[in-house]
């Protein structure tokens, strides 16, 4: 059982969406403190803003853009140096490029989608992650996708950057249950949540659109019963059954005429420069 209270959380991509919901959680279970990192400075102040107002003191934000290692490596020695080991890591942050044809793509697309998305939560583990094994505890909690197992059409280089999650977070947890202690990892796969990040799209039947705060609920519930793996909603579970049992051209037909395979046809998303964002100044 990975308990809260008295742990130093930190949650990239934390001044939006779940990310930041899910550190809100954090500090009404009695984290010690709340670590917040995200590239868009406005919203880090307007997030610590919102908790201070909630009588919040214990709250340090970073701007840090998780696609660049050394970004990632000098806030990591600044919160080592302020606020000590990490002992819960959540790797949130996260982007959609567009609903395009895998062809109609850019090369920034594709790069800073896999530099985000797969290369942000692997640096940022590998920096927290040898003072958790050194201290026996720690617990990582990574937001891969329900796209980690379902081809998602239009959207492949971010389905792409989510299997890739899945893959690390279960062999990463595989290993860190051979090196023995209270080290946990948990994946969750959600499918569409609506914060925004994927506006317009058209929930498939039988997945329907995620409620942000019910969905962070049962992510911190997983947390604590250190799940290995959640699924959202439900019936996502039946999904990798599905695919062991029948052929798979039965089950392209079966998730196509479910509307999975259609899904962000009507994707509007966030504004352009929120998709695919770059940092405007450096970390303090």
């Amino acid at each position: 059982m990975s308990e809260i209270r008295g742990t130093n959380v930190l949650v990239t991509g934390g001044a939006n969406g779940i990310g930041k919901l899910m550190g809100l959680k954090c500090l009404q279970e009695g984290a010690a403190n709340l670590v917040i990192w995200d590239i868009n400075e406005e919203n880090l102040h307007k997030t610590q803003k919102e908790f201070s107002s909630k009588g919040y003191k214990n709250i340090t934000t970073f701007v840090v853009d998780v696609s660049n290692v050394d970004d990632i490596e000098k806030a990591a020695t600044e919160v080592l140096l302020e606020i000590g080991n990490i002992d819960i890591l959540f790797n949130n942050a996260g982007i959609v490029a567009g609903k395009q044809s895998f062809w109609e793509y850019s090369a920034r697309d594709i790069e800073k989608t896999i530099a985000i998305n797969v290369n942000g939560v692997m640096h940022v583990t590998r920096v927290f992650l040898k003072d958790m094994i050194n201290q026996r505890r720690g617990h990582i909690v990574n937001i891969a996708s329900a796209s980690s197992f379902i081809p998602l059409p239009h959207g492949s280089i971010y389905a792409s950057s989510k299997w890739a999650v899945f893959g690390w977070s279960e062999s990463l947890r595989l290993e860190l249950e051979e090196e023995g202690g209270d080290l946990h990892v948990t994946t969750v796969c959600p499918s569409y949540i609506d914060t925004g990040m994927f506006k317009g799209v058209k929930a498939p039947m039988l997945f329907p659109l995620l409620e942000p705060e019910d969905t962070v609920n049962k992510i911190i519930q997983s947390l604590k019963k250190n799940d290995i793996l959640l699924l959202l909603p439900e019936t996502l579970n039946i999904v990798p059954v599905l695919k062991g049992i029948i052929p798979y051209n039965l089950f392209n037909k079966v998730a196509n005429f479910l509307g999975v395979y259609t899904s962000m046809k009507s994707f509007e998303g966030r504004p352009q420069e929120e998709r695919v964002p770059d940092k405007k100044r450096k970390v303090k």
